[in-house]
């Protein structure tokens, strides 16, 4: 455990930093699931509503720091791959 002052303030900060930071990366890994849930189940329907929806949770963790703009593009890319396979099989 830290002595310094600030230095015990930088740990308290960075839990905190820590802990909003995992919630926002499980927020686009649920939006994810959510979304790759409704590809399993071949609801195309249900996956046009909500590709934007996950979309935008990426952009969001993107702009945040959270990913970096690379990860987040692959990842998008990865959603838009699914929703068309399902379309090109139909």
């Amino acid at each position: 455990m830290p002595n310094i002052k600030s230095a015990k303030k930088r740990v308290i900060t960075s839990a905190k930093r820590n802990e909003i930071n995992t919630a926002k990366k499980s927020r686009v890994r649920t939006a994810i699931k959510k979304y790759n849930a409704a590809i399993d189940a071949k609801d195309i329907a249900l996956a046009e509503k909500l590709l934007p929806e996950t979309m935008s949770v990426i952009d969001c963790a993107m702009k945040d720091g959270i990913y970096k703009a690379n990860t987040a593009a692959r990842k998008k890319a990865t959603v838009c791959r699914a929703l068309d396979a399902i379309k090109a099989a139909k």
